[in-house]
């Protein structure tokens, strides 16, 4: 069975994936004419910048709607932002040296035109379901806009499974992983109380989903941020050096190739390029279903809030997680054997900020993680309504029943179990999202429109 999963892992995952990623990319980067660069001033001031300055904001409260758009924004970056944020920025590192931030900058600047691509679209083609909430994603305008309705059939199918295991096994594992070493709590309780509280969460709905990430995310990512910018400035006489390397060691085989790598894996780390699917999902499709709620909206005020979160996930977040690192060990602290991966990015806190880093670190993860299953839980929900409008009438009425129950045993599961084959699979499972998604933003290309 391992031997299988790891054929099956590297025809999924092999160096053409890398070329189909970066390729849809590109294309839409040329179609835009980089318009994630030369727009740069435009679409921040209609996203982010719009809490900063006058004007361009629209108040949730004001809405007659119950879903904005920052509320949605929030939910995808719940699913974005993950534990690979801290663990695979080391990973990268460690793989490449560092030039290979270089390359993670240059994947991100690239993966923010998909992003805009496949967010709008699915804004695009969305419809209502019977229930009143609204149905999007890649599954939904293969359908209606490709015309190929078992290609919407299986994407959704492959996302079902995805967040079975990445979206919830995988995740919680990590959450308990990390509260048994930082805290000493049980396996067992940590299954209890995260299970219990995913619960609480998602039986809301996509209300109470997005409610819990506007509040979560700009808290929890505000916070981490603060305390990188503490350990950057405790050794900000490193940073002349640590730039220098960054852009002398970019064009090296071995940093071109940790760089993407790390771009990669920086949503979960731990297996081959792969684990992180992309750090910001771009080309996944998993924007497009994020997005999918919002209102008082537009294709392309969605399609920029996504490119947003790609440019906050991977240029911001994963930036200063790398300079943290590389602060720290260009100051002379000795990197202890065998620490890596979170340990690493762990032990570089507690350099500069003692046990208050490591906690930090922990907490974090915790946070970023318990965020990441209430939003692939959203994800997951809305491919299993798509399904079962397609499976009969009989389906409909119990089969999101059915996917919640699932849902929370395998969180349950994910805490209390080990989870090396489980890893394979669910980088499997992600990576079969990926193929229908970039077939489809082929041959809607013509059908993106930017800002001018």
């Amino acid at each position: 069975m391992q031997g299988l999963a790891q054929t099956v892992h590297f025809v999924i995952w092999g160096p053409w994936t890398m070329v189909l990623f970066l390729g849809t990319g590109l294309l839409f980067t040329v179609r835009s004419g980089a318009f994630q660069l030369r727009g740069f001033s435009f679409w921040w001031s209609r996203t982010a910048g719009s809490f900063f300055g006058k004007g361009d904001r629209q108040d949730s409260k004001t809405k007659t709607s119950d879903i904005s758009a920052f509320q949605s924004a929030c939910t995808a970056l719940a699913a974005t932002i993950g534990t690979g944020n801290i663990v695979g920025v080391a990973t990268a590192l460690a793989a490449g040296g560092p030039g290979a931030l270089f390359w993670m900058w240059i994947s991100a600047l690239i993966g923010m035109a998909t992003a805009y691509a496949e967010t709008s679209l699915g804004q695009q083609y969305r419809y209502r379901g019977e229930d009143g909430h609204w149905i999007c994603g890649p599954m939904v305008y293969m359908e209606r806009g490709a015309g190929c309705g078992a290609l919407g059939f299986l994407y959704a199918l492959f996302a079902v499974f995805s967040s079975l295991c990445m979206g919830s096994m995988v995740q919680s594992n990590s959450m308990s992983g990390t509260l048994a070493f930082g805290a000493g709590i049980p396996p067992i309780m940590s299954a209890i109380v995260i299970t219990a509280l995913t619960g609480a969460v998602v039986l809301g709905g996509i209300s109470r989903i997005s409610r819990v990430s506007e509040r979560l995310m700009p808290v929890s990512a505000g916070v981490y941020l603060l305390f990188c910018a503490g350990v950057i400035l405790c050794c900000f006489q490193t940073l002349p050096q640590v730039f220098t390397e960054i852009f002398a060691g970019a064009f090296t085989m071995p940093a071109a190739g940790g760089g993407v790598t790390g771009f990669l894996l920086s949503r979960s780390v731990r297996y081959g390029m792969s684990r992180g699917v992309f750090s910001n999902e771009a080309g996944l499709g998993s924007l497009a279903v994020l997005h999918g709620a919002a209102e008082d909206t537009t294709p392309q005020e969605q399609g920029m809030w996504a490119m947003f979160e790609v440019f906050f996930d991977t240029i911001v977040i994963c930036t200063l997680t790398a300079l943290v690192i590389l602060c720290v060990q260009y100051s002379g602290a000795p990197i202890p054997e065998g620490v890596e991966g979170a340990a690493l990015t762990a032990w570089c806190f507690s350099q500069r900020l003692g046990i208050l880093g490591e906690f930090l670190v922990s907490a974090a993860m915790v946070v970023f993680a318990f965020a990441t299953i209430i939003a692939w839980y959203y994800l997951g929900r809305q491919t299993v309504y798509y399904l079962a409008e397609r499976l009969g009438e009989k389906w409909k009425t119990h089969i999101v029943g059915i996917y919640t129950g699932f849902y929370l045993l395998a969180v349950f599961i994910g805490c209390i179990g080990r989870l090396d084959l489980v890893w394979m699979v669910s980088d499997v499972w992600n990576g079969l999202m990926a193929y229908p998604n970039i077939l489809a933003l082929w041959l809607l290309s013509s059908q993106v429109k930017f800002p001018n």
